[in-house]
């Protein structure tokens, strides 16, 4: 049996990693600025990460939802207070795909309704429902195109209003900060006003922290820049550092019924173990000061490279724009400098999504590297 050949690979295999940097199977080494599409949060290997991990494994690795999990808890009561989200309950599933699925399952039980509204240049996964609110017909079967989902450009307050007003919306969802769409953001007063206008409307506003959540902005979630208060938020990626897991963070107000949601492998006993040793690791390594430290270093540095037109995102969520497609300035990246970084919808875009805990003398690697390609 072969693989079913979906991706597009660099020929590079890792065989090891530590903190921010891999090694392939030549033992050559490659600094991490990608990590794996922003999903290495506190580093990979990071020791308090593999020991919970080894020591649930040696205790017991899964169980179904019919039992009591006590992990389940803990993991709960600690995201609830790392990230000011206390009012709020979790759902725990797999991945991010698997929570906006479920977020938008929610949103549809609660107003009874099914059109969505989404934005220009969104993802939200490659599931159903997910797939359907994500702006990218090529990635959309005819089976999933029967959703009903309207697309509107970002920080257009009067559009949302207007498409709101037909009274047959269930939810507006929105990315914290674009991700594979480019990083672009809605500015604060978009995100205010949508805001309102959904609490009027009695319409669930979804706010995707997939990729944007986890501390990655610079706060624990990138909505929290606007001073905003969703009534459902999705996580997954940097939840597990590496261990598949995904999550919805439903405002209490609204009350679950037994069979509303289910899932056979979320919340298992490794998932959680996983997922308390990265909010452990994020407060006691201070992690979110180091986003914000390297954010602003980061921004001094870039000055200095000219072809860079700008700089897009927040925190250690950046993109660098440039007048031409970066393809091949990533390829020589990874084969000339070994360095992994990422690409988007946006062709001239260079994606930069490194563990939380990178350092100045790593950024420094990048920067240098990326002047000498850009100056050959």
């Amino acid at each position: 049996m072969n693989l079913f050949e979906v991706y597009p690979l660099y020929n590079v295999t890792p065989i090891k990693a530590k903190g921010a940097v891999v090694w392939d199977e030549n033992n050559t080494q490659y600094l991490d600025l990608y990590g794996g599409h922003g999903v290495i949060s506190i580093g990979h290997s990071h020791p308090n990460y593999v020991e919970k991990i080894t020591t649930q494994l040696n205790n017991i690795g899964f169980y179904s939802n019919s039992i009591q999990n006590p992990l389940q808890v803990e993991l709960a009561k600690k995201l609830g207070v790392i990230s000011g989200c206390e009012n709020y309950n979790l759902f725990l599933c797999n991945s991010g795909a698997e929570a906006n699925e479920n977020a938008l399952k929610m949103a549809s039980f609660i107003t009874k309704k099914s059109r969505i509204i989404s934005f220009k240049n969104s993802f939200h996964g490659r599931t159903s429902a997910a797939v359907a609110v994500t702006d990218n017909s090529a990635i959309n079967a005819p089976i999933n195109l029967q959703q009903k989902v309207t697309f509107l450009p970002l920080n257009d307050v009067e559009l949302v209003i207007h498409e709101i007003g037909k009274n047959d919306v269930a939810a507006v969802i929105i990315e914290g900060i674009q991700g594979v769409g480019g990083l672009d953001e809605g500015t604060t007063d978009f995100f205010q006003e949508v805001e309102k206008i959904c609490n009027k409307n009695d319409v669930v506003l979804i706010l995707d922290e997939v990729q944007s959540g986890y501390g990655r902005s610079g706060k624990f979630f990138a909505f929290q820049h606007h001073k905003i208060k969703p009534d459902i938020i999705t996580i997954a990626k940097g939840m597990g550092n590496g261990f598949p897991i995904g999550g919805v963070l439903i405002a209490d107000k609204y009350k679950a019924t037994y069979g509303m949601l289910g899932t056979t492998f979320g919340g298992n006993h490794l998932a959680c173990a996983a997922g308390i040793s990265v909010v452990d690791t994020i407060k006691n390594e201070h992690l979110m000061e180091n986003v914000n430290e390297i954010y602003n270093y980061f921004l001094e540095q870039i000055t200095k490279i000219p072809q860079v037109k700008k700089v897009k995102g927040k925190g250690l969520m950046l993109g660098l724009e440039f007048d031409f497609e970066v393809g091949e300035l990533r390829k020589q990246l990874i084969f000339n400098k070994h360095i992994f970084t990422g690409g988007s919808n946006n062709k001239k875009l260079l994606r930069i999504l490194p563990p939380l805990s990178i350092t100045k003398t790593q950024i420094n690697q990048f920067i240098n590297a990326l002047k000498e390609l850009l100056n050959e």
